[in-house]
Formats: structure tokens, sequence, C-alpha cells
């Protein structure tokens, strides 16, 4: 798996060069526009000012657009995308009413429409449009999606949180929405919920540190004994995937354990945890001696006005 994932990578690395290298060779007129087209829509690649240029270059020429059969549509639909990013919404409107035409009725083409509402800053008839789609394909996931954007766009939190919980309702294994419910959560200071959100991020995929730190961080927040204690056994999680390596980790244990003494009032101690605070302290200050010399002595006062060193 391991050499899988290394090839893959190699793969993906060699792909971005040979999209700039293209992207350089087209934009100077050396030829391989569509080439360079097709890979970017492979990639998934952002990358809307060449697109819209090279795409709309060959839109506009009429015999290189012929020779494109059945493909020009693709190219009219990644060209529209294109332009509402760089909001030239003239030109969007203009490929997706060719689209329109060509393709009456499509739910593909009506979300690219519902798209250029929301470009335009027109949220009601972006909504109304995402509502139509879903009653005739209520697991359209890009438009459950859509739906959250808008509200987000909005400022409304509220209501995407309530979008989210419903599209996970729908696709309840899509570790971004969940990740993404869970920063929400943080943000309304709703820390029982986001809590939650990263225990399902935690159970499907235990892995990861990055989930493991932050729910170490909700539960921190949260404060109280308990929460303190299971925040400072997910720090340690954290600093075990990453080889000890994490910071802000390392810190976490420190503090933790800071707080939890304090609520203790130095009644009986777990062996394996003075250990635990030990061993973090002791990394914490080696880390910074290598990284920045600077701030050792800071660490060392702040370290030992919490009694850890």
């Amino acid at each position: 798996m391991a050499a899988a994932a290394v090839a893959a990578m190699a793969t993906a690395a060699d792909d971005e060069a040979r999209l700039l290298r293209l992207e350089e060779q087209a934009g100077h007129g050396g030829g391989g526009a569509w080439e360079y087209l097709c890979l970017a829509r492979k990639l998934r690649a952002r990358r809307p000012d060449p697109v819209l240029r090279l795409g709309l270059a060959l839109l506009n020429n009429s015999s290189a657009r012929s020779r494109l059969a059945s493909e020009q549509w693709t190219l009219y639909e990644q060209v529209a995308v294109a332009a509402m990013d760089c909001h030239r919404l003239d030109v969007a409107k203009d490929c997706i009413g060719v689209l329109s035409k060509q393709f009456p009725g499509s739910a593909r083409i009506g979300r690219l429409e519902a798209l250029l509402f929301e470009a335009k800053g027109e949220w009601a008839d972006a909504e109304r449009a995402y509502a139509l789609i879903l009653e005739n394909n209520p697991f359209d996931q890009i438009v459950h999606k859509r739906k959250i954007a808008i509200a987000k766009a909005q400022g409304d939190m509220s209501l995407a949180v309530e979008y989210l919980n419903k599209y996970l309702e729908l696709f309840m294994a899509d570790h971004d929405a969940w990740r993404e419910l869970a920063e929400i959560y943080v943000s309304l200071q709703m820390y029982k919920q986001a809590a939650f959100c990263y225990e399902e991020l935690i159970l499907a995929q235990p892995t990861i540190p990055l989930y493991h730190l932050a729910y170490a961080e909700v539960l921190y927040t949260m404060g109280g004994l308990e929460n303190l204690q299971t925040a400072r056994k997910y720090y340690a999680s954290t600093i075990k995937l990453t080889g000890g390596k994490n910071t802000r980790a390392l810190f976490g244990v420190c503090l933790c354990s800071a707080a939890i003494s304090q609520l203790t009032k130095g009644r009986n101690k777990e062996e394996e945890s003075s250990e635990l605070q030990s061993l973090a302290a002791e990394a914490l200050l080696n880390d910074y001696k290598q990284r920045a010399p600077s701030k050792e002595v800071l660490i060392t006062n702040m370290l030992k006005n919490m009694k850890l060193s």
C-alpha cells in the first residue's frame, strides 16, 4: 500500500508538471491548447484564467470547434465554469445558453444555470433552481453541496448546519462534510456537537492525526476533569501518529496536565500520566532548542510555571 501511495504521488506530480508545461506552451502560441484543457479537466485543476483564454480561442474558431465534434459541449461547460470563476458572467451566460439549446431540460445544465445565479449573488433564484433539480433527483450530491455553500456565502451558519445534517443523512460516509460540520459547530461554540463529529471521523479514519488533534482541542476547550483526561489521551495519540513531531499536541499534553493538576489539587496521580507529561515537556523543550533557540528561555519558564519542568 505504501508503494502504491508513493507511485500515485509521483504520477500526480508528473501530471502537474505536464500541465504547467502545456499551459506555458499553449499560452505562447505553441499549440497543445486542447491537450491542456483535457488534462486540466482530468486533474480537476482550478486554473480559470488560462482555461477561459484558451477555451474561448477554440470556441471562437469555427474550424477548430467543428473538429472537436461532440467534445465541444464539454468545452462549453468547462469555459462557462472558468468564466464564472473569473467573473466574466457575460461569457458564462452565452456558453450556458448554447448548452441549454443543445440539451433542453438537462439537470447538468440546470446546475450551471444555478451556479450563474450564485455568481450574480441572486441567492433566492439559485435556491429555487436547486430545489427544482432535487425534486427530480433528491440524491444529487453536487446540488446538496451547493445549497450548503449558499448558506455559508450568506453567513447563515445555522442554515448551513441544517443543510449539512440533511446531507449527512444521505451521504454519511463523506468525511469532508463531517469535518466541515465540526468546524462550523466550533465557530458557533457548540462544542458537544463538534466533538460528536470528530468522534465519527476518528471511527471512520483512525490513523489521521488531524482528527485526533481537533477532537482533543474541542475536549480541552469544553473543560472539566473527564474531558481534560480524554483530551490528553488524544493529544498523546496525535504525538504517536506523527512520530512525536506535532508541537501543538506536545503543548496540548502539557496544558491538559497542568489543568488536571489544578483540578485534582495534588491528589494521587497516575504514574503513567506523570511520565507522559514529563516526556511531553522534555520533547517540547528539545523541539524549541532545535527549531527556535531564541524562544528556549520562554518555553522553559512557561513549563516551570506549569510545574512541568
